[in-house]
């Protein structure tokens, strides 16, 4: 479903941004897409005078446009990882992350907060359960590739994951703390059922930005970082 399309200068082609539906991050208004990640990226073509179109598509299909190259496609609040960077251009970050947390069952006592990943990794009894071609940061990234916890795979969003919690199909998932009321508040549990854990080693903030399409020309990523630098003001 496309929202609202921004005015379309004579002779420049429309980018389309995708997007799924995700609070606080990215949320369909009347106007358009707004949200933390949303609004600022609005502006930012707005600012920079670049036509473009929202359209709302499956994160693993976002992953997959960009990856076939075949469309000015752009895609926005994503982190930055060495593989992403095989496929897409990016610009500087439209908003900076509090540390990562975890949301786990309230009665579950061997995940706790104060721990560190690599101990929570460790336990053989704990099983993470990631999304199918996200990233969860570069640190976090790593140290899962490293420590090769026990973990299912799931293509569900993250309200379907916190029902995987809820059942004991696995014991954790990573999150941005951002995310964790919105979440727990349009769920069908009580909150008090799942605890949010911070770990002793994540501490570092991680950006999102926008990533693009090759056929995407260097020159719109320049007119879209200028505009981020006076918009967004992240160094």
């Amino acid at each position: 479903v496309a929202t609202p399309n921004a005015p379309t200068p004579t002779g420049e082609a429309p980018i389309t941004l995708h997007y799924n539906e995700r609070p606080p991050y990215l949320v369909t208004t009347e106007d358009g897409v707004g949200g933390l990640t949303g609004a600022p990226t609005t502006q930012v073509f707005a600012a920079s005078g670049i036509p473009y179109n929202w359209e709302q598509t499956p994160s693993k299909r976002q992953i997959y446009l960009l990856q076939q190259n075949e469309g000015r496609d752009c895609l926005v609040g994503w982190f930055k990882n060495a593989e992403r960077e095989g496929f897409a251009r990016y610009t500087l970050p439209v908003y900076r992350d509090e540390p990562q947390v975890a949301l786990a069952r309230a009665d579950n006592e061997r995940i706790m907060s104060g721990q560190t990943a690599a101990a929570v990794f460790a336990d053989p009894g704990l099983i993470l359960l990631v999304k199918d071609g996200y990233s969860y940061g570069d640190y976090l990234d790593l140290q899962i590739r490293d420590h090769n916890p026990v973990r299912t795979v799931t293509t569900v969003e993250n309200s379907g994951m916190l029902r995987m919690i809820a059942a004991g199909h696995a014991d954790y998932f990573f999150i941005a703390p951002e995310e964790v009321d919105g979440l727990l508040a349009s769920s069908e549990f009580d909150a008090h059922a799942f605890k949010t854990v911070h770990f002793a080693d994540v501490v570092s903030a991680e950006e999102r930005y926008i990533l693009c399409s090759l056929k995407v020309e260097p020159e719109i990523i320049d007119r879209l970082n200028r505009a981020i630098q006076q918009i967004v003001g992240m160094p």
